[in-house]
C-alpha cells in the first residue's frame, strides 16, 4: 500500500469521526472544536489532491472566519444545560441509524466506482492551480455568487447580533 493511500485513509477516518462527534457531542463548544478538526482534515485531503491554494483558503475561511462566527454565536446564545431540550432516546437512535445507512450507501458507491487512473488524463498544459487563473475565474465568471456569499455572511452576522440582543426591561436601574 502506498504512503499516499495510508495518509488518505488516516485523514478520512479523522474526518468521519470528528464529523460524527460534531453532531453527537452535547457540549456546543466541543462540537465547534470537532468541526475545526474536521475542517483541517478536509484541508489535508486538498493537499493530497495537490491543491495547496484551495487547502490554505479552506483553512483561512472555514477554520478561521466561519468557526469564529460559530463560536461567537454559541457564546452569545449562552446555551446552558438547564435550557437544553432533552431529546428522547428514539430520536438519537434514529439519527444513528440514518447516519449508518448513509455511511453504508457511500461505502457501496465508493467500492463499486471505477476510479480514473492517473495516466488516463488528457493534459492540455493549462495550470488551473495558479492564483492568477483562480483570480480570473472568481472575479469574471463567478463574481455574482462570490458577492452573494459575502452578503449571506453579512446577513448571518447581523442576525446573530440581533438574536443575541437582550430585551430591555421597563425600568432603568439607576
Amino acid at each position: 500500500m502506498s504512503p499516499i493511500l495510508i495518509i488518505f485513509y488516516f485523514l478520512a477516518a479523522i474526518t468521519l469521526s470528528t464529523a460524527f462527534l460534531t453532531i453527537y457531542s452535547r457540549n456546543p463548544i466541543h462540537s465547534a472544536i470537532y468541526l475545526v478538526i474536521s475542517f483541517f482534515s478536509i484541508a489535508g485531503h486538498y493537499l493530497l489532491f495537490n491543491a495547496q491554494f484551495l487547502a490554505l483558503v479552506h483553512i483561512i475561511v472555514y477554520s478561521g472566519a466561519i468557526m469564529v462566527l460559530f463560536l461567537f454565536t454559541i457564546m452569545l446564545m449562552n446555551l446552558n444545560k438547564e435550557d437544553e431540550v432533552h431529546k428522547p432516546r428514539i430520536t438519537r437512535l434514529g439519527a444513528v441509524v440514518v447516519m449508518s445507512i448513509t455511511c453504508l450507501v457511500l461505502l457501496a458507491i465508493f467500492v463499486n466506482s471505477n476510479p480514473i487512473v492517473a495516466n488516463e488524463y488528457d493534459s492540455n498544459g493549462n495550470d488551473f492551480q495558479s492564483i492568477k487563473a483562480l483570480g480570473k475565474i472568481l472575479l469574471n465568471e463567478y463574481m455574482v455568487p462570490f458577492e452573494f456569499a459575502s452578503v449571506l455572511l453579512l446577513t448571518a452576522m447581523i442576525g446573530t447580533v440581533l438574536l443575541s440582543k437582550k430585551e430591555k426591561t421597563g425600568k432603568k436601574n439607576e
